[in-house]
């Protein structure tokens, strides 16, 4: 499959180093040069030389596609072009600083996103890396340099990578070359020498680059192994596996291997076998696999639980496929009957396990002492299972009637299949032990009713004695057999059951619409499937806070809330059963993704003891899981919601303020001027100059109060659903109006109506409708140059009305098609245009929709010029009452 993937995406190679200044764009570079002389084609899309000239050098005759510009707050940001990449479609792109983050307003907000569309496109990229930049190792770094990095990359960017390249320098050649201005400018190199690049960071920072690049190196072989089936384990790294079951002594097997680990420095595995016996175990035994399965993910292995039929082919088989180097297990507590009758899992390990140690631990004293009352509990039925022995009696006793009946009537001689019969049925129905106790009572009613002397358990002739011997041998096989079958079959209903409980459940959450829903849908589903009480508990407001349970419950007590809290701020398990405040009711439980914890989960049982099996509680992990993604994709859709429009109010302040300071300013100077004027020299002035000033008064306050107009304009759009006064308009009538209204703005141009005769009365606003034509013969009094004639068309179409205006301006640049009827949206070019606020034409879409009618910008096909269509329907009856619309 990884395969088949790979062949349609592009690759992906990372140049890893442990601190800046290491040699990683250097070697890009060279590699990308050794790929030209292969004949491949190469772009760059982006490299920071950072002023190295041996780097600049090295980029030469490279293509190199041009950065586009991104203006943020004043300032112009150089990025990649993605789509001009794509279109270029070259074999291999060199992208530098993977973790960089895009400016906003860009398709991704980082980087690393942008290389993964572009290996999508099939298309492969050179880049590079610090280990510092690692999610995983954000914390380590932070603690070893003091400095928290914001930019990260996911692991699963490293671990999807076809290749890494470890560039290594020691500590001292890295600050020769910082001092030596190869890094650094001179006053940034000598800082980062007193803060950053100490020669015991450098070291820890070059050990983490290498164990980093060594984990993904040793996830490369496992899967090469199990691609070509090599059955390993091929011994270039260490890993340990410790085998778990019910022994007391498992914790001995988990400390062992812990110590071992940190000794290899080798990652570890806790590995439980199940088989049809963990059918039969008691509660205390299942409670004793998870708390040791527990211990182990506190000492930091990696649990694993597999179903199997032989205990020693499993471990071995799962310890070949993972390449495993260690296997530690302990001796299991079998007498030596049960050692000649099953076999030694020891010696059945070490000859199955090939190139691996197996380490073999004692029994600790402690465990020794509990054998025994274990086997007792084993061999002694419970009273649950008393109705299935006397249904096993009532099969033998059913087989005996079908028996008696097929001798005495058919004169069948041998009847022993009807008893066999009867074994599978109830190995079928009830499971091994009531099938043995029916092979034992189906070998005696045959001997006493069908082998002479009859109605004896004497048996006279030898020859009877071996059919009934292999009779009961049969009978105990085929019991065995069947009752291994039925546990496989009931193991695999209860794990479909969970697979389609949890497909249903990932159903529900992909069609929650909104966060009170996802909730309650994780708590009802988790209390269903783990018969338990669920709550769930959120931030808000710098505490925790119930935001959904089952059964509903909306208050916890104060040791609750300390647990929940303690759990949300540290990450781990707390309250009941838990190492950390145990004394709660509930044990709460952390919900987490790769961006940290979103919440947590509480969960409290009526019966005492461990709330939770294996099985639930990686079944709960699951849920919880799957849960925390959806919770946080809600997170993530009203963050990016919260920022979309903190940065349209960032857009919607800066430009009222740019209205304000210009378009408010420049009437009120040319008021202001005028009335100087007209005050300090009145009198000198000859009646032309004061009618002229008094017109220039009269001109700015009009076009000031068409400013103000315009901001309350917008302002009743903003405020919620406007309340319309609806009625019979005639077109003719409000274009007039507006025509007399927009006079001494077109006073320089030329006007032209044309109606469609008879058209209908429309069901409008009349005020609003007369600010919409006003708006856009202001628009054409701007744009269109002076002599233009700017026409107004209107007919009908079906059951619409059209009403067009079209300039014979330059038109509207096709990139601004979309945007012209935006707040604050003004086209470029202003020495093309009066100055204007930007709201005009976004006055006119909402007062049109409204209306219950679409408005729309394009550019005229007959010349140039731009054409607004404003689209109405048809009222069935054009004299309809006023209506509110909300």
């Amino acid at each position: 499959m990884q395969d088949a993937r790979q062949g349609s995406r592009g690759r992906l190679k990372i140049f890893l180093g442990a601190a800046p200044g290491v040699g990683k764009t250097y070697e890009m570079l060279s590699a990308a040069r050794a790929r030209v002389k292969e004949g491949a084609d190469v772009v760059v899309g982006v490299v920071e030389t950072h002023g190295r000239k041996e780097t600049e050098a090295l980029i030469g005759d490279l293509a190199v596609i041009p950065r586009r510009v991104v203006e943020y707050r004043g300032r112009s940001l150089e990025e990649m072009d993605l789509d001009a990449i794509l279109a270029r479609r070259p074999q291999l792109v060199l992208v530098d600083e993977l973790a960089h983050s895009n400016a906003p307003g860009s398709r991704h907000p980082k980087r690393y996103m942008d290389v993964d569309e572009l290996i999508t496109a099939g298309i492969d990229v050179y880049t590079t890396l610090n280990v510092q930049h690692v999610e995983s190792l954000n914390d380590v770094v932070a603690q070893i340099t003091r400095i928290r990095v914001r930019e990260t990359v996911p692991d699963s960017v490293i671990d999807n990578a076809d290749d890494i390249e470890l560039m290594d320098l020691t500590p001292d050649d890295l600050i020769q070359r910082l001092r030596d201005g190869k890094v650094y400018v001179p006053h940034q190199a000598e800082r980062a020498v007193r803060h950053y690049f100490q020669p015991g960071n450098l070291t820890a920072l070059r050990e983490l680059a290498l164990r980093r690049t060594a984990q993904r190196v040793d996830e490369q072989m496992v899967r090469y192994m199990q691609a070509h089936a090599i059955p390993g384990p091929w011994a270039a790294g260490e890993r340990i596996l410790a085998c778990v079951g019910a022994d007391p002594s498992s914790t001995d097997v988990v400390r062992h291997a812990k110590r071992m680990a940190d000794s290899l420095r080798a990652p570890w595995t806790a590995l439980h076998v199940e088989t049809g016996r963990n059918l039969r175990i008691s509660d205390i035994e299942r409670d004793r696999i998870s708390e040791i399965l527990r211990l182990a993910q506190r000492l930091g292995a990696e649990t694993v639980t597999l179903p199997g039929q032989d205990v020693a082919d499993t471990i071995a088989d799962y310890a070949r496929a993972n390449n495993f180097t260690h296997i530690i297990i302990v001796q299991p507590p079998r007498s030596m009957w049960l050692e000649l009758l099953h076999g030694s899992l020891a010696q059945a390990l070490i000859r199955r396990a090939g190139g691996a140690s197996v380490h073999v631990l004692g029994r600790s004293r402690e465990a020794a002492e509990q054998p025994v009352q274990r086997a007792v509990q084993e061999l002694t039925p419970r009273r649950s299972e008393a109705r299935a022995y006397l249904g096993s009696l009532a099969f033998v006793a059913a087989s005996l009637g079908v028996a008696l009946l097929l001798h005495q009537m058919v004169g069948v001689a041998s009847v022993s299949l009807t008893f066999l019969t009867a074994v599978l049925a109830v190995a079928v129905v009830y499971g091994l032990w009531p099938a043995l106790f029916a092979s034992f009572v189906s070998v005696l009613a045959y001997n006493f009713f069908f082998l002479p002397p009859l109605y004896t358990f004497t048996i006279t002739d030898p020859e009877n004695v071996v059919a009934l011997f292999f009779f009961a041998v049969t009978a105990v096989i085929a019991s065995n057999l069947t009752a291994r079958v039925r546990a496989q079959a009931i193991t695999a209903r209860q794990r479909a059951r969970t697979t389609e409980e949890l497909y249903q459940f990932s159903r529900k959450l992909a069609g929650a619409a909104n966060l009170d829903d996802l909730l309650w849908a994780t708590v009802h589903q988790i209390a269903l499937m783990l018969k338990v009480h669920v709550v769930i508990l959120l931030p808000e407001d710098g505490r925790m806070a119930v935001r959904a349970g089952f059964p509903p419950e909306d208050t916890l007590d104060a040791a609750d809330l300390a647990a929940a809290k303690w759990s949300w701020e540290k990450n781990h398990a707390a309250g009941r059963g838990a190492d950390t405040l145990p004394g709660a009711k509930r044990l709460f439980l952390p919900m987490q993704t790769g961006r940290g914890v979103v919440g947590v989960i509480g969960i409290d049982r009526d019966e005492p003891g461990p709330f939770l099996t294996p099985d639930q509680h990686r079944l709960l992990d699951a849920l919880a899981d799957q849960a925390a993604l959806a919770i946080e994709r809600v997170n993530l859709v009203e963050d990016v919601d919260r920022a979309r429009l903190a940065t349209e109010t960032d857009r919607l302040r800066a430009a009222l303020l740019t209205s304000i300071s210009h378009d408010l300013r420049t009437p009120l100077a040319s008021i202001l001027g005028s009335a100087t004027s007209l005050t300090s020299q009145g009198e000198a002035l000859d009646a032309a100059t004061r009618l002229d000033l008094t017109r220039n008064i009269q001109d700015e306050a009009e076009r000031l109060n068409r400013f103000i107009g315009n901001l309350l304009d917008m302002t009743r759009l903003e405020s919620g659903p406007l309340q319309l006064r609806t009625g019979p308009v005639d077109l003719a009538d409000a274009i007039a109006t507006a025509l007399r209204r927009a006079r001494k703005i077109l006073v320089s141009h030329k006007t032209q109506v044309v109606l469609e005769p008879d058209l209908p009365m429309l069901d409008l606003d009349d005020v609003l409708f007369e600010q919409v034509l006003f708006n856009l013969l202001d628009n054409a009094g701007k744009y269109a140059p002076v002599g233009s004639l700017v026409t107004i068309r209107a007919w009908r179409d079906e059951e619409r009305v059209c009403l067009q205006v079209l300039d014979e301006g330059p038109g509207i640049p096709a990139a601004d098609l979309e945007h012209v009827f935006d707040k604050f949206y003004r086209v470029g070019g202003a020495d093309r245009r009066r100055a204007g606020t930007g709201l005009g034409l976004a006055i006119c879409r909402g007062f049109i929709e409204a209306m219950h009618g679409t408005i729309a910008a394009t550019n005229r096909t007959d010349r140039t010029g731009s054409a607004f269509t404003i689209t109405l329907p048809v009222p069935a009856d054009a004299e309809r009452p006023t209506e509110t619309i909300e």
